[in-house]
């Protein structure tokens, strides 16, 4: 039963795919060559001989969509990456539909490349248009009640009780959980009160006895011994067998499943600011610091000349300071203290703290010696966005007594971050500042980054620095 279900649904979705594909085909010739839209020199092609290509349409999109897994059930795959997919599917099948007509072309009328970049925006944008309306479409249909799916639990611990929890919290995904399974099933309800229909042992009984759909084994690790006997079991059953591993205590930021020459590898430590994330962080911090460095500079003159006349020594101070990978760097500032300041040795500065010029304490107060810094993110040591950098003196303190302290090293070091806009700035609670770091290194994006920019500039640059 299951298995016409799917049938029937990938039916559905390829022919409403191939239906749009073959309205955007031959709304490209429309748009090209009867709508006056764009100007025509050598006459119009008989809509005949573009008609004829449906047909290579269709075998194209539909051998393309099936390998990238678009007829792949995807109830709980969010509809951005199931937009991505599409986006790329669109743009090989193009390309195959390109290369085809090259090598099938007649010489006497030959297909207008107009066509082909209107074809490829249309095709885009109908399929993505038509998968998120039908996908809408299907999740209010779970909500009310039809087409779902029966889920049943194999462990009764905390990770059988989060997933019951995710599933209360989407009924879009229509998958309805029937109950779980414990170690002895001499419990009457399992975590967050879900029913416990028997022990591991009656997995097999239950299956035969009972219409369910998925299994999902959700074992606590002292009991990952049972997982053998488990899918012996389950033997040649025709439901859907998922793992979910108890391994959250290990998990210190977002996780992620990798796959090395086939075989699954979970990832413990994965950040999106990886591969070409890192390269376009990197040119917004180009661009972006470049175009601050030109609007800036007179202030930075001004405050250059006022260190220089107001007390001796240089105008810059350089620290070492540790970024990524916990590779160190000099870090650049307006000089704001007395040249003999630290010759007892580091530390931090205090109300009132003698150390620092009267020029330094406005600087320091609105952390404007802080502005020589866009050097340093040219240079490539460190980011507009990030962990504020810390010195290695105080690092070995930190990563002793604060837990997680050293990932905040697994992205490059920044200027601002949303520690620093959200008031966690200057000497101020270092574990709200953890907390901060790893949020953003979670949820990492360029938008993310546009946004404490933005937030830096308008909440303005003041802080309780001494």
């Amino acid at each position: 039963m299951l298995k016409q279900k799917r049938q029937l649904f990938e039916f559905l979705f390829m022919g409403t795919d191939l239906l749009v594909v073959s309205c955007a085909w031959l709304l490209a010739y429309w748009v090209r060559f009867e709508s006056g839209l764009v100007p025509i020199s050598k006459g119009v092609p008989s809509f005949h001989h573009y008609a004829t290509m449906l047909l290579p349409i269709w075998l194209i999109w539909a051998f393309v969509f099936r390998r990238m897994g678009l007829y792949r059930p995807m109830r709980g795959v969010r509809r951005g990456h199931e937009l991505w997919i599409l986006l790329n599917a669109n743009t090989l099948a193009i390309l195959l539909l390109i290369s085809v007509t090259y090598l099938l072309r007649e010489k006497s009328v030959p297909f207008s490349r107009l066509v082909f970049v209107y074809f490829g925006i249309f095709a885009t944008l109908f399929t993505m248009v038509q998968r998120s309306s039908l996908r809408s479409l299907l999740r209010d249909l779970r909500r009310r009640g039809y087409n779902l799916r029966y889920m049943l639990l194999v462990g009764a611990g905390k990770v059988a009780g989060d997933i019951a929890t995710r599933m209360r919290l989407h009924r879009e995904l229509g998958i309805q959980l029937i109950g779980c399974l414990s170690k002895d099933g001499k419990e009457s309800r399992g975590p967050n009160g879900i029913p416990v229909l028997g022990s591991y042992e009656d997995l097999d009984r239950i299956l035969d006895q009972t219409n369910i759909d998925q299994v999902v084994i959700a074992l606590p690790l002292e009991d990952n011994d049972r997982l053998p006997t488990l899918m012996n079991c389950i033997g040649d059953s025709l439901v859907d067998v998922r793992i979910v591993p108890d391994i959250y205590q290990f998990v210190t930021l977002g996780g992620a499943i990798e796959e090395f020459e086939g075989l699954p590898v979970i990832n413990l430590r994965s950040t999106p600011l990886d591969g070409f994330n890192l390269v376009t962080k990197r040119a917004l911090d180009c661009v972006l610091a470049i175009l601050f460095l030109i609007l800036l500079s007179p202030l930075m003159i001004l405050i250059a000349l006022l260190v220089k006349l107001t007390s001796r020594g240089p105008i810059f101070y350089a620290q070492e300071r540790v970024s990524f990978d916990g590779t160190s760097f000099q870090i650049y500032k307006f000089r704001t203290m007395f040249t003999d300041a630290e010759q007892d040795g580091p530390g931090w500065t205090t109300p009132g703290d003698q150390r620092v010029t009267p020029l330094g304490r406005i600087l320091r107060s609105w952390n404007l010696d802080e502005l020589p810094q866009l050097f340093n993110v040219l240079r490539g040591d460190m980011s507009l966005v990030g962990p504020r950098p810390e010195r290695p003196v105080y690092i070995q303190e930190f990563r002793k007594r604060v837990p997680r302290y050293m990932l905040r090293h697994k992205v490059p070091a920044g200027m601002t971050g949303w520690a620093q806009v959200n008031g966690w700035r200057g000497d101020t609670s270092i574990d709200k500042r953890i907390e901060c770091d790893l949020y953003y290194i979670e949820n990492w994006s360029l938008v993310f980054d546009l946004k404490i920019i933005l937030l830096t500039l308008f909440k303005g640059f003041r802080s309780n620095a001494y």
